[in-house]
């Protein structure tokens, strides 16, 4: 039966049952542990490299902003609690991935309390000009020169709704199908990303498209407060004030170079293609449709898109590990320490099945070929092996007491057979068996003894 959406109605029903067990398995991966000891135990057991000399300066720069930060004592609860959830392991697991999300976090709040006689001077025409001189026009100009409830909508949901929910989708779906390193491969490059356009944006502070069709030209101080821009559209349709409220409070309210609303869609489009490669055309047809919606709310430049492009694609290939490119990608979840990905037809050497575009089986195709229970408590690849019994001799008849073993094929699943198979002597692995276990050492090959007839008779 098929849907009025073209897919089977059964492949739904698949995916969520996919999805469910991948949920539970990773439940099962987590640490469960309350105990502060065992987290101190792995750091007196753990082998420090140059690399975690970032953590010096992630202390650092949060230290920098809560002295910057109003609220003493108070202000003093944020390292306590998040020292507290370091030492718990069930939530260190989370929140030590994330501490470089977690300082972007920080470093976009707590710049607003940057004094006044800090701040570099406001360029106003800076962007304008580059535009012009680069593309030979102002490209955002042209953009939101017409506008249309229908066109508002289909703006309002990519940079309004969507920026702010898919980076946790992705990070949801490498966290069910794929390595852990994946995932936090995510939250490294997601947060330095940020972190890394945040700083530019307190160091070059740039006006945006709305700015110049409100003021003009002309000077801007940081006494001015934010604008929605194109969402104010949003806000007079829904009868609401929630994005004039919060673009009027932004921190950061000159900001538009880089956009990182363009650096969150070019990453995560880079992701999904690098770890999901069947969501490929669908994440960068996002991707665009954001870029244009940047502009179209007058929030960015055409060179902010392109400046936010460029640094989510050179932090992606900065971060990204070898041991996470080609077949590491596709690896399930637990399959990179010293074990290569146990896809079940990699376990019995079969033909991987080709699915057609647009089948049932979607992003997590993949994922279901894979064991979902924890790979520490599997056997090695080469305890499992196929038991279909193969006869060294083609051209003799096969013995009666192999019959069970021999593999029966229709005319439709002739084709599809195994590339080869495991004889029965290789499993029975005689080389490895004494003879007072009952087992007779393997000879290099046995041969078939000869049916026999009603005019033989039997040895005596």
């Amino acid at each position: 039966m098929v849907g009025n959406s073209g897919r089977p109605r059964g492949a739904v029903a698949y995916d969520i049952r996919t999805l469910l067990q991948a949920l539970a398995a990773g439940i099962t991966r987590l640490d469960k542990s309350l105990s502060p000891s065992d987290t101190l135990q792995r750091l007196r057991q753990h082998e420090y490299t140059l690399s975690d000399s970032i953590y010096i300066f992630h202390f650092l720069l949060a230290s920098f902003w809560l002295a910057m930060m109003p609220g003493y004592p108070i202000k003093l609860a944020i390292p306590l609690i998040f020292g507290t959830l370091l030492l718990i392991p069930l939530t260190s697991q989370f929140f030590l991935p994330a501490i470089p999300v977690l300082a972007w976090v920080l470093t976009f709040y707590a710049s607003r309390f940057i004094p006044v006689e800090w701040r570099p001077d406001i360029s106003v025409s800076l962007l304008p000009t580059l535009e012009s001189v680069l593309y030979g026009a102002n490209i955002s100009d042209v953009l939101t020169r017409f506008t249309h409830p229908v066109l508002d909508i289909v703006a309002w949901i990519p940079y309004g709704v969507a920026h702010f929910t898919i980076p946790f989708v992705v990070a949801a779906f490498l966290w069910l199908f794929r390595t852990k390193e994946a995932l936090q491969l995510w939250a490294r490059t997601f947060g330095y990303m940020n972190l890394i356009g945040v700083i530019i944006q307190i160091l070059i502070p740039c006006a945006a498209p709305w700015y110049e069709l409100i003021h003009g030209l002309t000077p801007a101080n940081y006494s001015m407060k934010g604008s929605p821009g194109g969402l104010a559209r949003i806000d007079s349709l829904f009868h609401s004030h929630g994005y004039t409220v919060a673009f009027s409070n932004a921190p950061v309210v000159f900001g538009a170079f880089p956009s990182l609303h363009a650096g969150h869609a070019t990453l995560e489009a880079l992701f999904v293609s690098h770890f999901f490669p069947q969501m490929t055309r669908f994440m960068w047809c996002y991707a665009g449709v954001l870029y244009w919606a940047t502009m179209y709310l007058t929030h960015h430049y055409l060179i902010d898109v392109v400046g936010g492009a460029c640094l989510a694609t050179a932090s992606f290939y900065f971060f990204l590990p070898d041991e996470l490119k080609g077949a590491g990608a596709s690896a399930p979840p637990g399959s990179l320490s010293g074990r290569a990905p146990r896809n079940k037809y990699e376990q019995y050497d079969l033909e991987t099945p080709r699915y057609p575009r647009g089948g049932a089986r979607g992003m997590m195709a993949d994922a279901a070929d894979f064991e979902l229970s924890d790979p520490s408590d599997q056997e090695s690849d080469g305890e499992e092996m196929d038991i279909t019994y193969r006869s060294p001799r083609p051209e003799a008849p096969t013995p009666v007491s192999a019959v069970p073993l021999v593999r029966q094929q229709d005319s439709r699943g002739a084709a599809k057979g195994h590339r080869h198979t495991a004889s029965i002597a290789s499993l029975i692995r005689g080389d490895e068996r004494a003879p007072d276990e009952g087992w007779s050492p393997r000879a290099a090959a046995f041969v078939v003894p000869p049916q026999m007839t009603k005019n033989d008779s039997p040895p005596k």
